[in-house]
């Protein structure tokens, strides 16, 4: 039995590890805390976690706990959970982020992972603990299956999926104790301690600075002749953010960030953070007060949508207001954008709503559009200010021209909706599933103050924001020809291509993603059938940074075949650009083939098991073993000699 000591001992014992291991539990707070908050914000949440967490660990470690153990599962427990408070802790006129570049690579790759998943891979990946000892850890932090959390943690460092680029997986079992020094940080360079720092805007501070010390002298008046005393600023501000200097300022109507008309068209950065205030009611403040005051407190009345990965959370600054107006009759809305977010605050009929969507790395494509309201088979959005020219055209009917569109003087046009996809697509559910018939979906056009010929297509797919579609076409026969990225989806080839897999759109929850890319990365014949099948890789690129692939046969008559599907993926991407995949293909006759294709450097594909063959080339296609013999092992070997194995469920095909 452990000999316990006194709450002081353990108090001081938790301080020491924190004093010690400061740096350390930073990162594993920096890592833990919610994949939505930008860096600034990440930082000082990290920090409070760390700090927060010494007096509950020094309750366990003077009960006979192990010290660094308890100070670990304080900071994933503090990490994990949702922040006590409105705001972080405020640090005035400074917006600072860490210095080690690859701490915030590391933050997007674990972002498809749950909090206590990131904590095991932090724990393994950089502090050197083994399974047990980071499950031990989790369970102390109050995770639900421990194990399974360390195990998915394992998965995502073994596949790529979260540190494919970042070095070592997870260390195995058993290689790293659980003492309370488990050895030297495996990567002491890599951790938030050393930060960059930056003032903000230094003329705008010192107007506000000039402006608090007028309003605070307007109060203090006020308070001299009114027991009211804080009457005024602080009317009409919902608890606890009224006596909350900071929150004050990010929810006043008047403190909106709002970007010059044409400053898009002057800057490096074309995305959300160039659009101008738009719409007839920019200037009611009342109407802001209330969006603004339904997003920092919302009632049981308001309903409150996030896209998964989002947080809710109020503003810690004042955020930028993008649209204010009323684009149906009776139907008042208001946008904001609050740094990597967009949330938009609807008023209809006595009833309020605020969705909040996920804007990261958004670009002049993924930022073309934000969807305002939908109303039967109808939706209106409001489009970019880059957005020279707009129209539509029905995915499905590939021959058929676009059909223009009139862009509003606000910036909005009307569209129609694909079947199934209503006004009740933002809700948590996601879009409906209900058939296919024509899929329309917006063709834009960029300004060529900004670009050249540069149109693309945005596909409503349910969510606040559309879906931009891109096509990469297959390579030609050279023994190894050059890599293809993806393109814009308008050419002859694209479209033809789009219209084959335009109702396999339905499994894509638009919500979370902001691109899907169609890969054909492999023509094969197929046995016993004239023509050519087309291999196909649809990439769902979501907000998060997150992958979702399907692979696809499509024969040259009849429908099209899923081979395999994979969430959380870097295959089919730019760090996942060599695929090999494999299925048993029954051909008109009846007999079964064993089919594979592998991208442009697969240059021999094998197969064994119940199935012996070795193949050169990029293709196979050998008559299957018979039932119930089970399935064959598909590998390929590339160029440089690598071998990689069949994309499956299980996420293979690494190299």
């Amino acid at each position: 039995m452990g000999q316990r000591h006194g709450p002081g001992t353990g108090l001081r014992q938790a301080e020491a590890v924190i004093v010690e291991r400061y740096p350390q539990l930073l990162r594993l707070a920096y890592l833990v805390l919610p994949p939505d908050l930008d860096r600034h914000t990440r930082l000082l949440r990290a920090h409070r976690a760390v700090q927060h967490s010494l007096r509950a660990a020094g309750r366990r470690a003077g009960q006979g706990g192990d010290p660094l153990a308890a100070v670990r599962a304080e900071v994933v427990r503090h990490a994990a959970g949702r922040p006590r408070g409105p705001l972080p802790p405020w640090v005035w006129g400074l917006r600072m982020w860490p210095s080690a570049e690859g701490l915030d690579e590391e933050a997007r790759r674990l972002a498809g992972l749950t909090p206590y998943a990131r904590a095991a891979f932090v724990l393994c990946r950089f502090d050197g603990l083994d399974e047990e000892a980071a499950a031990a850890v989790l369970a102390r932090a109050g995770a639900g299956d421990p194990a399974g959390e360390v195990r998915a943690a394992g998965a995502a460092g073994a596949d790529g999926g979260a540190g494919a680029e970042g070095g070592a997986a997870p260390p195995a079992p058993g290689t790293a104790g659980a003492g309370p020094d488990p050895g030297p940080d495996r990567e002491s360079v890599l951790h938030p301690a050393d930060v960059h720092t930056r003032p903000t805007d230094l003329l705008l501070r010192r107007t506000r600075v000039r402006a608090a010390w007028g309003l605070a002298a307007v109060l203090l008046l006020a308070a001299g002749l009114t027991r009211a005393g804080v009457a005024g600023t602080d009317a009409g501000l919902p608890t606890p953010y009224a006596g909350a200097p900071a929150a004050r300022a990010a929810l006043d109507p008047v403190r909106l960030v709002r970007v010059p008309a044409q400053a898009w068209s002057d800057t490096g950065r074309v995305d959300f953070t160039a659009w101008p205030a738009r719409g007839p009611r920019t200037g009611d403040r009342a109407l802001l007060a209330r969006a603004l005051g339904a997003w920092a407190a919302p009632t049981s009345a308001t309903a409150v949508t996030t896209a998964p990965s989002t947080s809710a959370e109020p503003p810690e600054h004042p955020p930028q207001l993008l649209f204010a107006g009323d684009p149906r009759p009776g139907t008042a809305v208001v946008v904001f954008l609050d740094a990597d977010r967009i949330v938009r605050y609807t008023e209809r009929g006595g009833r309020r709503s605020l969705d909040v969507a996920r804007t990261d790395d958004a670009d002049v494509t993924t930022a073309a559009a934000v969807t305002l309201t939908r109303e039967g088979n109808t939706a209106r959005r409001l489009l970019a200010p880059w957005i020279a020219t707009a129209g539509v055209r029905d995915l499905t009917a590939p021959a058929t021209a676009v059909r223009p569109l009139t862009i509003g003087p606000d910036g909005t046009v009307t569209t129609e909706l694909p079947p199934g996809t209503g006004r009740e697509a933002d809700s948590a559910a996601g879009p409906s599933r209900e058939g296919c018939g024509p899929r329309p979906v917006l063709e834009v056009a960029s300004s060529p103050r900004i670009v050249e010929k540069h149109a693309f297509l945005l596909a409503d797919l349910g969510g606040l924001l559309p879906v931009h579609l891109t096509y990469t076409p297959p390579v030609d026969g050279s023994d190894v020809p050059p890599a293809r990225q993806p393109r814009e989806a308008t050419g002859p080839a694209a479209l033809a291509r789009w219209a084959q897999e335009a109702c396999a759109l339905d499994a894509t929850d638009g919500r979370a993603v902001r691109a899907l890319n169609l890969w054909d990365f492999a023509v094969t014949e197929l046995p016993e059938t004239p023509g050519r099948a087309v291999w196909s890789c649809t990439r769902a690129t979501w907000w998060t940074g997150r992958g979702d692939v399907r692979i696809r046969l499509r024969p040259p008559a009849g429908d099209a075949l899923t081979v395999a599907q994979v969430g959380s993926t870097a295959a089919c991407g730019r760090f996942g650009q060599h695929v090999l995949a494999a299925t048993v293909w029954r051909a008109p006759s009846g007999r079964s083939y064993q089919l594979a294709a592998g991208s442009r450097e697969v240059v021999e594909i094998k197969a064994t098991g119940s199935l012996n063959s070795r193949t050169p080339g990029r293709t196979l296609a050998v008559p299957a073993p018979a039932a119930p013999a089970p399935p064959a092992t598909l590998t390929a070997t590339l160029h440089s000699g690598a071998v990689i194995t069949a994309l499956d469920t299980r996420g293979g095909g690494r190299d």
